[in-house]
């Protein structure tokens, strides 16, 4: 009898061994499934106002930023320029899906994060180091830098020829502007400001987009 209740105990334990074994292979491990980052905004800017260095400098500071932290995937600024060769940054960034550096999917198209159904907002708006875009002070966000370099309209397009809104296409630091956007979605204290297109800057010096509540800091998405 007593070698039964063992044989028994044996094969319900080697069953449900079994059936553990199955389950975990059916459900894969929730970090295999966390999308890579392929969004960020940059912790820091260039440094020298809206002269990056025109969109290839503005990419070399994205790939580097995203290098740093172990990324192999091909970064560009959302950036538009203009003129009679101008771009559209939404022609610059790849077909989505975007996701932060934790995983949070932003947009799934470039036609969702141009159309007020991406995920772009204080939380999760990240930098390449993972780190909230706004800082808090006294559990509250802070979001008295907030702007980001875009050159661009609403829809990801170019601004209208006729008066610069791209620090003369990314190489000045001085004269003209620059259009960006709000990456905590806010105005003061109100929700919903546009993340790529809220207002323009006074000039193009780095004291210029200070002076508005910015640092010269890009949008980067992963092209591939």
């Amino acid at each position: 009898m007593k070698t039964l209740r063992a044989f028994i105990i044996l094969l319900i334990s080697t069953y449900s061994l079994m059936f553990v074994e199955l389950v975990a292979a059916a459900q894969p491990d929730a970090a295999a499934e966390r999308p890579e980052m392929s969004f960020f905004i940059t912790s820091r800017g260039i440094g020298d106002g809206g002269n990056l260095g025109g969109l290839a400098g503005a990419d070399a500071h994205c790939q580097a930023l995203g290098e740093a932290v172990g990324s192999s995937l091909t970064w560009a600024a959302y950036l538009s320029t203009q003129g009679s060769s101008g771009v559209d940054a939404r022609d610059r960034i790849g077909e989505g899906p975007w996701a932060n550096s934790k995983g949070v999917v932003v947009a799934i198209s470039v036609d969702d994060l141009h159309y007020d159904n991406s995920n772009f907002n204080w939380m999760h708006t990240r930098d390449e180091n993972g780190h909230q875009f706004a800082s808090r002070i006294d559990g509250n966000p802070d979001f008295s830098e907030h702007d980001v370099l875009t050159g661009t309209e609403m829809d990801g397009t170019a601004m209208p020829d006729g008066q610069d809104q791209t620090c003369n296409n990314w190489t000045s630091n001085s004269e003209g502007a620059a259009r960006v956007g709000h990456a905590d979605r806010y105005s003061f204290v109100i929700p919903g400001s546009p993340w790529n297109s809220a207002h323009s800057t006074p000039g193009c010096t780095q004291a210029n987009l200070v002076q508005v509540g910015g640092a010269g800091l890009l949008y980067c998405f992963a092209t591939d």
